[in-house]
């Protein structure tokens, strides 16, 4: 049954005050609809509440029109996969305007003593036209649970014809070699399919692969793979092998190939000088290539939420939506102050973006990962408008950043 919401959205001016005093200081207003202010051109910023199962909620949405000349969207992430940063600084050492936090990431192993988190997001990741990173196994996701139907491979993303679309990107690659050729089930990902090979190239960093041969398909607190293998291919040929692997930057030269159980047995008939040729890349399930996509499940699609969705877990979120056949985005986050800490479902959640307009919409990180930022064109900082739940930003692997073309 539909979560009955009351969306009550505010007026607030950009100009002085900080982004969420109101929140702390009064009380919900009762319902009333105002102008929106200006962040930049094409792009507008507001606040709303409204009542949840759980209490009230409190939160702030960026809306971005994407027929406006001068405004794009791109990834935003911290240079490498296997990496974090707060969303304020990334959209301040990329100029963005506005931005809010991504995908879901591997934030911790307390299944597997001594793996190193990665901090790599979940789902693919495409940051202006350049594939960065492809989805891990359903059961090794991090977030709440999923609608049926729905699969990390999908993502938001904008493409090359400017206009927004929820897709589907699934890696498609070979490992080619003098004996034949092998399947690529992973580029630079934190979990591989079990008796599988993965692909790691400079964008990944310098945090240890070993976290890819822990967990299963299904379950990924499942113990570690005993039976791993890695090459480091450099220039076309296997440099070097490992029964384990590493860690440390990849050479811009260079390809390291991680196995597990079949696919470590695979990669055990190489040896060093063999010559070995990675080919990957993003299979889109819409036509036209994506520019810029992140990982994100569905939770409204043509104005209709999805069957399935938690209606009894509340969280602070955050999400995108989509207007407007793709050409309008709304970008929003859930405050975290102590008033409003009880946040929504993510049935509530789909209702939410529905109210405010959105034909789709994706459910990303939250809890203490749910920022929004805004930033005054030429100024250098960029002012954080909630209340991250946990006092202070998260650092995030990506976000979605809002520029401005001069």
């Amino acid at each position: 049954m539909r979560a009955v919401l009351t969306v009550l959205v505010a007026w607030v001016s950009l100009v002085g005050g900080g982004g969420t005093a109101w929140a702390e200081t009064e009380a919900l207003p009762t319902l009333r609809l105002g102008g929106q202010a200006g962040v930049a051109p094409g792009v507008t910023y507001r606040k709303f509440s409204l009542s949840g199962s759980h209490g009230p909620a409190f939160g702030h949405v960026l809306t971005v029109d994407l027929r406006h000349p001068q405004v794009s969207l791109d990834l935003l992430h911290p240079g490498r996969v296997a990496a974090r940063a707060t969303v304020s600084r990334l959209a301040e050492s990329r100029g963005a305007v506005g931005a809010v936090n991504g995908d879901f990431y591997n934030i911790t192993e307390t299944q597997h003593p001594g793996v190193e988190a990665t901090g790599a997001p979940v789902g693919p990741s495409i940051a202006s036209g350049h594939r960065l990173s492809a989805a891990v196994p359903n059961g090794q996701r991090f977030g709440p649970a999923m609608p049926q139907g729905v699969t990390t491979r999908d993502v938001i993303g904008v493409g090359t014809d400017g206009v927004a679309r929820l897709d589907r990107l699934t890696l498609v690659g070979a490992v080619r070699t003098a004996d034949g050729k092998l399947a690529l089930r992973g580029l630079n990902q934190y979990a591989l399919p079990v008796g599988g090979i993965g692909a790691y190239t400079p964008a990944w960093g310098a945090v240890s692969r070993l976290r890819a041969t822990c967990g299963t398909d299904t379950q990924r607190a499942a113990p570690c793979s005993s039976e791993t293998y890695e090459l480091t291919v450099r220039r076309g040929r296997v440099a070097s092998v490992a029964k384990e692997p590493g860690r440390g930057q990849i050479a811009s030269d260079t390809v390291v190939l991680v196995g597990r159980e079949a696919g470590a047995r695979e990669l055990r008939k190489l040896r060093v000088g063999d010559r070995v040729q990675v080919n990957e890349r993003l299979r889109s399930a819409h036509r036209g290539a994506l520019r810029f996509a992140l990982g994100g499940f569905p939770v409204l699609r043509d104005g209709r939420p999805l069957s399935g969705l938690d209606a009894a877990t509340s969280a602070v979120r955050t999400s995108a939506g989509l207007a407007d056949g793709g050409r309008r985005l709304y970008l929003l986050a859930l405050d975290g102050g102590p008033s409003y800490r009880t946040g929504l479902t993510v049935a509530e959640l789909a209702d939410l973006m529905r109210d405010l307009g959105s034909e789709d919409a994706v459910n990303l990180d939250g809890g203490g990962s749910s920022t929004l930022v805004t930033r005054t064109p030429g100024e250098r900082q960029a002012v954080v408008r909630n209340h991250p739940s946990g006092g202070a930003e998260r650092t995030v692997p990506n976000g979605i950043g809002i520029f401005i073309r001069r």
